[in-house]
């Protein structure tokens, strides 16, 4: 889209509002309508990948098999991790991006406001696609959301092509959402915004974006392989003609670890944004969590095979993934260091966008700390696929990604509605959240350790009681999360007015525009206030 372009649409709509209809969402270029609908489709897509993690914890209830077929249970592992990845947190990550950073640097919209459109509009399809297969003959993908070769391709039900598309589609998508982050920041800061004064969710954003573009040609690449194995004779990972599996794990890891990073930086920038304003302190060393974060990002391509320590790979390369996997570990302490030290000393209250982001950083290092020992070859021989790796990962994803994203829309909803929410429905929500998921992920440690496997629908009888306190938990959990729908839908009704400085501590440009952020914001590029200059 041509500068001119930009500056006939900016001057065409500067006076009125949203059009009416449904036109508004199918044709809408303004980032807060782009943003809005990111965030109700991951909602919705929370709340179908919520619904099969509950059927998984069910059929785990008890040992024996009790409600599902394995195979059904299969492709509900399957389901829920891809839904939950693409559909879930990274949409949820998209749509803060699009309400929050043109606000943040005071820029008009975003940079490539059309192609915003299209970036949304790709979503919907593709998941459809991806849910439809459940419906098909043979039943939806059952490889595990890892997709790993020859399960995926020789021993595949017939869906994995219409998969295939869906992950293409998602990652196109993506491609173009990040594109637009990157043009948005690098050329559109309100004049005087120099780039070390940026809010941190606009650099993580910054740096997830370039992971994005570096990382989605390879999972595009590592599906269209399996592809062509699956229809068109080649061998990619079929030793029986010349391929391998292995392959198959080095690609997707070399994606996938990445991918991780991807979901948790736009979290630290959410919390870098969280606890300065209830801290009521300026953030401990911007410098180093932007150094941080860049560092952490360079790393994560330099681990990949830390997924694979069973795979029989060279004992160097064991000693190097190793090695590097705790490396990663230092400029993530920087952050929690950080964020520790702005709490230091500051006037301090606890709403519930405080409560969310205090749970993340505790939570989210007890993730860390698993991980940790997971990094360390030797006994990862006795951890690698049980119930500890899904205890680890669950606690960097659900009190990681999934608390940033809950503690930013508490945080911002005032800015996005106009309205105050109701504080003792979101405390109420936040206790049932921070009890519920500790109960549902800390006893899988536990079984994981004792050697229960991951992926499976019946299990030993010795694992039984752990697995039902994790049950009890992941029903808590879940049906909490409804109280947080209600939040969010009493609060775009109604509440107490909001002011434009919706929290007394917070700082930064989206503070200085009314409560509800008007349709059209910086026709005019702002003056800075001190603190950005």
């Amino acid at each position: 889209m041509s500068t001119l372009d930009t500056t006939l649409e900016t001057h065409s709509d500067e006076h009125h509002g949203p059009a009416s209809g449904l036109g508004r969402w199918l044709f809408t270029t303004n980032h807060k309508d782009i943003g809005s609908m990111y965030l109700w489709f991951s909602l919705l897509m929370f709340l179908v990948g919520g619904s099969m993690a509950l059927m998984i914890r069910a059929e785990l209830f008890q040992p024996g098999l009790q409600l599902v077929e394995p195979g059904f249970f299969n492709q509900m592992t399957t389901m829920h991790g891809l839904i939950m990845v693409f559909g879930a947190v990274m949409p949820a990550f998209v749509g803060l991006a699009n309400w929050m950073i043109p606000m943040m640097i005071g820029a008009p919209d975003m940079a490539l406001p059309r192609m915003n459109n299209w970036s949304f509009w790709i979503l919907p399809f593709a998941f459809a696609m991806l849910i439809s297969t459940l419906f098909m003959t043979g039943g939806a993908p059952n490889f595990g959301w890892t997709f790993y070769a020859p399960l995926s391709t020789t021993y595949a039900p017939p869906s994995v092509t219409y998969f295939i598309f869906a992950i293409h589609m998602m990652g196109i998508s993506s491609i173009m959402g990040a594109i637009n982050i990157i043009a948005t920041i690098l050329n559109m800061r309100a004049p005087g915004m120099a780039m070390m004064k940026l809010p941190l969710f606009c650099w993580t954003w910054l740096i997830t974006a370039f992971l994005l573009i570096a990382v989605m040609p390879v999972l595009a690449g590592v599906v269209t392989m399996m592809l062509m194995d699956i229809h068109f004779g080649t061998s990619f990972f079929d030793a029986g003609g010349g391929g391998d599996p292995v392959l198959f794990q080095h690609v997707f890891w070399f994606f996938g670890h990445p991918e991780v990073y991807i979901m948790i930086l736009p979290a630290f920038g959410i919390i870098s944004q969280i606890i300065p304003a209830f801290a009521r302190k300026r953030l401990f060393g911007y410098a180093s969590m932007v150094y941080a974060t860049a560092s952490i990002a360079i790393l994560s391509f330099l681990v990949w095979a830390h997924h694979m320590f069973t795979v029989g790979i060279p004992l160097a390369g064991e000693l190097f993934f190793m090695y590097a996997t705790m490396l990663i570990a230092v400029p993530t302490g920087v952050k929690v260091f950080n964020w520790v030290a702005t709490m230091f000393r500051g006037s301090m209250t606890f709403e519930t966008p405080m409560l969310f982001a205090l749970a993340f950083v505790v939570l989210f290092t007890i993730g860390g700390f698993s991980g940790l020992m997971l990094a360390i070859a030797p006994v990862d021989f006795q951890y690698h696929d049980t119930y500890f790796v899904v205890a680890h990962f669950h606690y960097v994803l659900v009190p990681g990604a999934v608390f940033a994203i809950m503690a930013g829309v508490y945080y911002w909803l005032p800015k996005w509605t106009g309205h105050m929410l109701d504080e003792r429905m979101g405390r109420f929500h936040f206790w049932l959240s921070f009890i519920g998921v500790n109960i549902t992920f800390f006893p899988m440690h536990f079984i994981g350790l004792a050697g229960m496997p991951r992926r499976i629908p019946d299990y030993a009888l010795q694992f039984a009681d752990f697995n039902m306190v994790a049950s009890v938990g992941a029903f808590l959990f879940g049906l909490s999360q409804l109280i947080f729908v209600w939040n969010v839908i009493a609060c775009v009704r109604g509440g107490r007015k909001a002011e434009a400085r919706a929290w007394e501590g917070a700082e930064g440009l989206e503070w200085e525009v009314p409560s509800p952020a008007p349709y059209h914001t910086f026709a005019e590029p702002p003056k800075l206030p001190e603190s950005l200059r």
